[in-house]
């Protein structure tokens, strides 16, 4: 797979589950009879306005934003300082999320400084979620994880960028190596404000089906790889069970309303999860797979982001329908983000007295690794 393949690649992903968050954000707290109430026996076919535009994020879309920043400013912290922990770079980014949520009593060290926090269109609440909330604003050391028992979709909902990166740092290396980071760090990241072990392992999983999926597998074999690492890991229980039935559901010829309504609602982390691989592995477009994953009583907009990252590398950017990418909040910026993800491989370009390696001072400004 050639460079520019995984930046195509990583630009679907990313686009894709924020249309799938954008389409879902007007259902996400309707029943399924409302919704074809008010939409048609099809239910919701097409963008509608959410917090007063057209083509609204949510707090899914904006927290995966943050996750991304926060891997970034880790990886440009390790260039200039040597070491570098992402969970910690990543849970500052979360303060720095919060502050944008209206938290002003974050701690002093949380700086507003970088290029994704002058982005004036993140400074609004989309619904988010409380325990995100609660976790991160019980300030704790960075890295810290949390001990509350939440196992909501929290945690799998931000972690796309997590597969992307460890996939260009390993991209013509070991894969399995590479796989095994992105797992571990997905699990990390989601154990942040999420205690429970399924919110977490869920997150690990997504981020590992993705590292895979971008790096040319197919989703169903992505999944196989996937159920190895869950048996290997402790308390892999119910998120093994919600991704096996995932797999069976998809093999059934079952209708999508049938098998959503089987998975469960989304509202936590392996239903989530498990909705969004079977939308994924079932729907011949991009457009059916984020469509049958919204139009459920559930958590919509975090379905149809799952949907969406998987669906959008599977089927390619150029099969995402161009209205639904023109209509979308912020499209530039995870444009942007999603090609930052792949090039900062390529961002050590130097010496300093120190024997550490530099990046540029666009870069550093960008993404400050203090």
């Amino acid at each position: 797979m050639t460079y520019q393949d995984l930046l195509i690649k990583s630009r679907a992903c990313l686009l894709g589950g924020a249309i799938g968050d954008a389409l879902g954000a007007p259902v996400e707290f309707m029943s399924e009879a409302q919704i074809r109430a008010q939409f048609g026996e099809r239910g919701l076919t097409d963008m509608v306005p959410a917090y007063g535009k057209l083509g609204a994020i949510t707090d899914d879309t904006q927290m995966m934003l943050f996750t991304a920043e926060g891997l970034l400013r880790g990886r440009v912290r390790g260039i200039e300082r040597g070491i570098t922990s992402y969970e910690g770079c990543v849970h500052h980014a979360y303060m720095r999320w919060l502050l944008t949520q209206g938290y002003t009593d974050v701690s002093g060290d949380v700086g507003k400084d970088g290029w994704l926090f002058t982005q004036a269109e993140l400074f609004d609440r989309r619904a988010p979620g409380n325990t995100c909330l609660g976790a991160l604003s019980q300030f704790k050391p960075y890295g810290t994880l949390v001990s509350n028992d939440s196992k909501g979709c929290g945690g799998v909902m931000r972690v796309a960028p997590v597969g992307i990166f460890w996939l260009a740092q390993f991209h013509g290396n070991d894969l399995c190596e590479g796989a095994t980071k992105a797992f571990e760090t997905g699990c990390a990241t989601g154990a942040l404000t999420h205690g429970h072990p399924t919110g977490s392992i869920a997150a690990g999983v997504l981020a590992e089906i993705i590292f895979w999926q971008m790096s040319g597998l197919v989703l169903r074999d992505c999944l196989e790889r996937c159920v190895e690492t869950l048996r290997r890991t402790p308390s892999h229980d119910e998120t093994l069970e919600s991704i096996n039935a995932a797999i069976r559901l998809a093999s059934s010829g079952i209708s999508a309303e049938r098998a959503i309504n089987e998975l469960g609602e989304g509202w936590v982390a392996e239903e989530a999860l498990a909705i969004g691989v079977f939308c994924a592995l079932t729907s011949p477009t991009f457009e059916e797979a984020v469509l049958s994953a919204i139009n459920h009583g559930g958590d919509s907009d975090s379905t149809g982001l799952i949907a969406g990252h998987l669906a959008g590398i599977r089927h390619g950017i150029s099969r995402i329908p161009e209205r639904w990418i023109n209509q979308l909040e912020l499209r530039q910026v995870i444009s942007d983000i999603a090609c930052d993800l792949v090039t900062h491989t390529e961002w050590s370009n130097g010496h300093k007295g120190s024997g550490y390696s530099s990046v540029s001072d666009t870069v550093f400004g960008r993404y400050p690794g203090w």
